[in-house]
């Protein structure tokens, strides 16, 4: 009768040895490829996430031998109403569902410099996957990379499933304090 508890009782200990897997394998779409992972912005997303892709955007564009931008709270204010108006139209583009062109939206917010470029994303992906992923197009990495540039708007709107509507506005500055 001991040796079958015996046995019961190593079979268990050994049971509770065994590796527990920390992570789910990584799950494939149709076309074999992985598929995204859900990226949650953090809580703290709004304070943060501006300013790293700033410092990034920078560190691209000081590689390049282009000027470094500054943030700019009026193209930040149009990225931020663009991004909203494309996941309430499902579809990413540069025109608003009112008709609005980029031009139209930098001018509404009171930026008076010139608007030199848009980028948008519909994406799962993070901030910094989206600017790598703007690098690697010709036309978006010239909006990034425009040495006439001196200010940036960012913002994105997340949807309750994670879908992540990404806009980055390039401005040519104003002359004023802080432009």
């Amino acid at each position: 009768m001991r040796l079958p508890l015996m046995i019961a009782a190593a079979l268990v200990a050994l049971t509770a040895c065994a590796p527990v897997p920390t992570s789910q394998p990584q799950r494939l779409g149709t076309d074999g490829k992985p598929l995204p992972k859900l990226y949650r912005i953090p809580a703290n997303g709004k304070q943060k996430i501006p300013y790293e892709v700033l410092d990034a955007v920078n560190s691209l564009r000081a590689a390049s031998g282009a000027p470094q931008v500054t943030l700019d709270s009026r193209l930040t204010a149009a990225a931020a109403t663009h991004a909203q108006d494309m996941a309430r139209q499902n579809r990413p583009w540069h025109f608003g569902s009112d008709g609005s062109s980029p031009m139209d939206r930098v001018q509404r917010v009171g930026y008076s410099g010139a608007m030199l470029g848009e980028n948008i994303s519909e994406t799962y992906e993070t901030e910094i996957e989206t600017l790598s992923a703007w690098m690697d197009q010709d036309d978006t990495r010239r909006v990034i990379l425009d040495r006439r540039a001196r200010d940036m708007g960012f913002a994105w709107y997340q949807e309750s499933s994670g879908k992540l509507w990404w806009t980055m506005i390039m401005g040519g500055g104003t002359g004023t304090p802080g432009s």
